[in-house]
């Protein structure tokens, strides 16, 4: 649906290249095309072998840029990031990459994810010296690799990475090399491509498409790439655990035209449509998406219906952010200037109505009311998901159950409380089979946490408690 407005928002999205003459130039364009994962801030880092170069701000990628910057960015090595705040919050000094200087070289981070023992790392760290300059988790690594007691960078990070509880996809930059880490349950999804000699690491495969880099494959579950210019290392930081991608990354965050471990976006999100007719049939007249994200499913509901797909929703693409606030009636009031409903598609028809989730409840219960407003006889709001009753520790700006309308409401209430003639969900065994991910053990692949309640990591609060283990820095 709309990120900005219904309050599910995934924290941001990396990019990283090694061995390009151009290297800043082709970071800009790798996260042009990931700008969806963030809005909020932007930065690249680039090194020429001698010194790190910065250059990042607040607002999109072609904001932060408007007044040149890339021409500062010197190197055959760059990586960058754009940023939603979760974890950490807003502000400038948490807009990434983070870079750290010392006498024995520079350290640049990306990170993608939430580190859900952040907080009790922090704890220790500061009783122990340390002295933190952002509000952000990611800083929490440049402080770990910093204290490690090994020689060898490539043995500080693996230890330090040990250390870490959550999603993270993290992408290094020294003077010298390149890194790329990926969490032991690969919560967070990051791949790996090619521009003739040159190693490229995104977050999705539709930054490759962009730069013409050739896609090799995903990088696994606690796996540490050492690229430079001797080439590529991969070695294990973790042992192995059973895959549990974030669900979230094929129902709504990712982009149509990418693909995680070989499964395509739309396709996928076609087939949770399929499933949902399946499931909860419904006699009308046109079926139509939430645009963007639910576009595909909606697709999958007609095609497999019958029921032809209009475009009974428009999206406003040139309303600004600054529209977009957090109080509750501009939140509403930026409903109606992203969407706006066509009478013609709609009036007298019955309509379903399509959508990716339900977080909050205002935002469908403000569609359904535009459409009633519209002409629509009768509206069936059609969900390619199951209920989103838990809150997500991991990098999706959902973090207590308070913000949750299914939380606390039955699927009934809800459908009252936004006023439509039914409210379907899809099931858990709907949404594993229609992504398609295969099974590993008694796991599908994928987590599913924001649905069930079960987290593949340990949670921890946002204090010490007694029963947890002390970590040894």
């Amino acid at each position: 649906m709309l990120a900005e407005i219904k309050g599910l928002n995934e924290e941001c999205g990396v990019f990283g290249i090694w061995g390009h003459p151009d290297a800043s130039q082709i970071s800009y364009y790798g996260l042009h095309s990931l700008q969806h994962r963030g809005q909020e801030g932007a930065g690249i880092v680039s090194t020429d072998s001698e010194v790190l170069h910065a250059h990042k701000g607040l607002g999109l990628i072609t904001e932060v840029f408007q007044n040149g910057g890339l021409k500062d960015l010197a190197g055959h090595a760059a990586i960058g990031h754009v940023r939603y705040a979760t974890a950490g919050g807003g502000g400038y000094e948490n807009v990434q990459p983070l870079v750290f200087r010392s006498e024995s070289g520079g350290l640049a981070l990306t990170h993608n994810g939430n580190l859900v023992n952040a907080t009790h790392l922090k704890h220790q760290l500061e009783s122990q010296g340390s002295i933190f300059q952002t509000t952000s988790d990611t800083e929490v690594l440049a402080h770990l690799i910093k204290r490690s007691g090994y020689a060898d960078l490539k043995e500080k990070v693996k230890n330090a990475l040990s250390m870490l509880k959550g999603a993270y996809a993290f992408v290094i930059l020294t003077e010298n090399e390149m890194m790329v880490a990926l969490d032991p349950h690969g919560l967070r999804p990051l791949c790996l491509g090619m521009i003739g000699d040159a190693y490229v690491v995104a977050s999705e495969t539709c930054a490759l498409d962009i730069v013409g880099a050739e896609y090799l494959r995903d990088v696994q579950p606690g796996e540490l790439l050492m690229i430079n210019d001797s080439g590529l290392v991969s070695e294990r930081f973790s042992g192995g655990s059973n895959r549990a991608m974030c669900s979230m990354e094929y129902i709504y965050f990712s982009r149509p035209d990418s693909s995680i471990d070989g499964i395509n976006i739309h396709t996928a999100r076609k087939n949770l449509g399929k499933q949902l007719a399946k499931e909860a049939p419904v006699e009308a007249d046109v079926v139509t998406g939430v645009p963007d994200s639910s576009i595909s499913a909606a697709i999958g509901f007609a095609e497999a219906t019958g029921i032809p797909y209009e475009l009974g929703l428009i999206k406003n693409r040139y309303v600004g952010r600054t529209f977009i606030q957090p109080s509750q009636s501009l939140r509403e009031q930026g409903v109606k200037m992203k969407l706006s409903p066509v009478r013609g598609v709609v009036e007298g028809k019955r309509v379903i109505m399509v959508d990716d989730s339900i977080v909050r409840g205002t935002t469908s219960r403000r569609i359904v009311q535009m459409l009633r407003d519209a002409g629509a006889a009768e509206v069936h709001v059609r969900i390619s998901s199951p209920p989103i009753s838990h809150p997500c520790f991991y990098g999706i700006d959902t973090s207590t159950h308070e913000e949750l309308i299914a939380s606390s409401h039955t699927p009934e209430e809800i459908r009252k409380m936004i006023g439509a003639d039914s409210l379907e969900f899809l099931s858990e065994k709907g949404l594993v089979e229609g992504i398609g991910r295969p099974y590993a053990g008694e796991h599908s692949g994928q987590c599913m946490a924001c649905f069930t309640g079960n987290y593949p990591t340990e949670i921890y609060s946002d204090t010490v408690l007694p029963h947890e283990k002390e970590v040894h820095l």
